[in-house]
Formats: C-alpha cells, sequence, structure tokens
C-alpha cells in the first residue's frame, strides 16, 4: 500500500514510518486545506494515517478540528481510506464503566472538545474513515521514552490515582494501525491496551517505585478506561497492558 502518515516526526508517526518503510511523512501545515490537498495529489497514497495534532497552545483547535477535516476531505477527494487517530479523553470519565464505542462523547477538557469535534468534521467529509480511540502511549524498556515516561521520572511531579487510562505500547498501537489499514471496517473503534491502571500506577510500574499520589482537581477526566474487546476481535496484533510491557 501507498501510505502517508501524518505528524510522521512525532512519537507513533515515527513508529509508523518504520514498521512501513515505504509510507511517505512528508510534512504538510495541515490548517492549509490547499496544501493538504496538493500533496495528497502529488503523492496519490491509498492509506492516509492521520496522527498529527497539537495538545494544547496556540493554534492547537485549529491543528485538530480544521487541520483533520483538512485531512479527511484531501484524503476522500484522491479516494484514500483514511484511518484517524482520536482519543479516550472524548469522555469525560464519569461512566463508571469503561467505554464502548456506541457511547456518546462528553469531553470536559478544551482538548477532549476538540478531538470530538475532529471526530464529527471527519465522519462529515470521509464518511468511511476509521476512527481509532486510543489511550496514553508508552515505549516501554528498550524503547525510547514517552512523555508519560519522561514525567513518571520527574520526583516533583503527582500522579493521580482516580484518573483511569487503558495505557497502550506504540509498536502494538502501530502495528494495530497498519493491520486495521488493511481491514473492511469504519466508524469508532477503541484501540488501547489491556490493563486499567491509574496515573499513579502508571507511574510506578514506569519507575519501579512508589510515586507523590493524589485525587485529581475538578474539572480533569475521572476513569476513561476503553474496552477493546471489538479491536482485539479483528486483529492478530496484541495489545498488551502496561502491567505486561513493563514487567
Amino acid at each position: 500500500m501507498r501510505i502517508h502518515v501524518t505528524g510522521a516526526t512525532g512519537f507513533l508517526g515515527s513508529e509508523l514510518m518504520h514498521r512501513s518503510p515505504g509510507a511517505t511523512g512528508e510534512r504538510v501545515e495541515v490548517c492549509d486545506a490547499d496544501a493538504v490537498l496538493a500533496l495528497f495529489r502529488r503523492r496519490r497514497p491509498e492509506v492516509v494515517i492521520h496522527t498529527a495534532y497539537r495538545q494544547d497552545g496556540e493554534g492547537a483547535a485549529e491543528i485538530v478540528v480544521d487541520g483533520s477535516e483538512n485531512v479527511a476531505r484531501a484524503a476522500t477527494a484522491v479516494g484514500a481510506r483514511l484511518v484517524h487517530l482520536s482519543t479516550d479523553v472524548i469522555f469525560d470519565g464519569r461512566k463508571g464503566a469503561p467505554y464502548v464505542e456506541a457511547d456518546a462523547a462528553s469531553p470536559c477538557t478544551a482538548y477532549g472538545e476538540a478531538k470530538a469535534e475532529a471526530e464529527r468534521r471527519v465522519v462529515a467529509a470521509a464518511p468511511g474513515a476509521l476512527l481509532v480511540r486510543t489511550s496514553l502511549i508508552v515505549g516501554g524498556p528498550g524503547h525510547v521514552p514517552s512523555k508519560h515516561e519522561l514525567a513518571a521520572r520527574d520526583l516533583t511531579m503527582t500522579f493521580y490515582e482516580d484518573e483511569i487510562r487503558s495505557p497502550v505500547q506504540v509498536g502494538d498501537l502501530a502495528a494495530a494501525l497498519l493491520e486495521l489499514a488493511t481491514l473492511d471496517v469504519s466508524g469508532p473503534l477503541n484501540v488501547a491496551g489491556e490493563h486499567d491502571v491509574s496515573r499513579a500506577e502508571l507511574a510506578e510500574l514506569v519507575t519501579g517505585r512508589p510515586v507523590r499520589r493524589a485525587a485529581a482537581p475538578a474539572g480533569r477526566p475521572l476513569d476513561c478506561a476503553l474496552d477493546s474487546s471489538r479491536a482485539r476481535a479483528l486483529l492478530r496484533t496484541e495489545l498488551r497492558g502496561v502491567r505486561t510491557v513493563f514487567r
């Protein structure tokens, strides 16, 4: 397949490029609709894996929302399959059980709101797109550490014990995305690790020592665990949990 990866220099994008040597990752300003379309017309990808985002700071909402819509429109224009990366924090974590694909978005942060709106825009522009909802991404032993692993090693940090996530190892996620690109599946799909852990437990798994713990402040997403049973039924790729990754 001719694959194009947006955000190819990011943590996940770099892993995708490593695992798919023929993929292109030419940088383009995703907020520039004409530039995105021109790139796709020149490269003619069969699959676009959209990982580019900005979580906060200047222009973050535009990159997440408008950028995703531009990528979706351009992918549709050249007939490419779109695999769009979304997040567990489109939910507020107040459900009391792991989230499934049919659950309605309920974001409580600006980033979550932007990603939820991006999903809506992508579906409108590319109805056949696959929306992959994932969680915190880690590298694990022997891999370049993620920002979450680097934060865990900071002795000044406090980690929330009531904010639950389903972290996934970056290689597992990349392999799953490349496999999903070949399958006839669309719409939302949860693709996360099998272990639901607090941010505090994740930090302790990374460091092998106790960390400073606290309850999450008001306004934070809480238990955003994802039920990825549908993805596991589709995939050959194993989506390991972090207790296995850091064992």
